[in-house]
């Protein structure tokens, strides 16, 4: 009966601490009490009902200030703009024809140079000698095909017409020169594709203070005959023939990430940029018969179809 009493005291003194404590003379602890109201027992209160706590993203985000509020006003316009305009559609098939890259620039402005430096990126092969338009690999289902624009008006109208991306190239050391003027011209009649300026002779200026106000100058003047923000690359010398390989390595990843420009013109008119031609007239003839020439290119724009007429464009 002792161990009977003894072990029912332990029981008690377990299941009821309080009164325990209260028997051993120690002082009793306030015992905890729910909250019945506030923030917190509220959010309670609802998960236990099933309420889901609703994510309000602009709840902490400034929402006022005169930039705020002309950001939205330009936004619902463009928005309402956009409705009235027809939507235009690329025309390009799932694998599409090269991007067609121009370089332009006056005479030993360094645009084979910048050729033979794009080349060694691309094919990591040197280029002997350049015989026409170079079409290159850049990317799983991307081709370019890079162009030389000599001098000749009627050279710079032709490429005008079918460029994707131009490169402009300026020498820094002497400055922006009439053909670069005159090719700008062009473009802007032609729907004015992808534009990128590249700077070049910059080893020339040995002070850091004069070359980087060349540099803000030059940037500046090629913005005013473009558009402002237009990009532009610096070059600073030649390695080993060619430009250095992280200032190409910059121009080549620009140009991988460019898109084709749609434009109306050319997305209703069909077109070839001939990369090789090919004599398949009969060697019986003599040289002043007419000849028979068979042109190697791909299809730009809309549908070539069998029996259209088509214009050579050139001489």
């Amino acid at each position: 009966q002792l161990g009977r009493d003894s072990s029912s005291a332990l029981l008690q003194h377990f299941a009821d601490p309080l009164a325990a404590m209260e028997a051993d003379g120690d002082k009793a602890k306030k015992a905890h009490k729910k909250r019945q109201g506030g923030l917190k027992a509220k959010k309670k209160q609802e998960a236990k009902q099933g309420k889901v706590e609703r994510h309000n993203p602009k709840a902490h985000t400034f929402s006022g200030g005169a930039k705020s509020v002309a950001k939205r006003v330009r936004y619902s316009l463009e928005k309402a703009s956009k409705k009235e305009h027809a939507p235009r559609v690329d025309k390009n098939p799932d694998v599409p024809p090269p991007f067609v890259v121009v370089v332009q620039g006056p005479p030993g402005v360094g645009k084979t140079t910048l050729i033979h430096s794009l080349v060694k990126h691309y094919a990591r092969q040197k280029l002997l000698n350049m015989r026409g338009p170079v079409t290159l690999v850049s990317g799983r289902a991307r081709r370019v095909t890079i162009v030389e624009c000599s001098q000749d008006m009627k050279t710079m109208l032709d490429l005008a017409k079918i460029a994707d991306l131009v490169l402009l190239l300026v020498d820094a050391s002497f400055g922006f020169e009439l053909e670069t003027f005159e090719f700008i011209n062009v473009l802007q009649v032609h729907g004015f594709p992808r534009i990128i300026g590249v700077l070049t002779h910059l080893d020339g200026f040995r002070d850091n203070k004069q070359l980087r106000k060349v540099k803000k100058t030059m940037k500046h003047r090629f913005w005013s005959e473009c558009f402002d923000g237009a990009k532009m690359f610096y070059f600073s010398g030649l390695q080993y023939g060619r430009y250095h390989r992280l200032e190409v390595q910059n121009l080549a990843r620009f140009i991988a990430v460019q898109k084709c420009p749609i434009l109306s013109w050319r997305q209703s008119h069909p077109y070839v940029l001939g990369l090789r031609w090919e004599d398949h007239t009969d060697p019986s003839l003599p040289e002043t018969a007419p000849r028979r020439l068979d042109v190697y290119g791909y299809v730009y724009g809309g549908r070539l179809r069998e029996g259209m007429q088509a214009h050579l464009a050139g001489e």
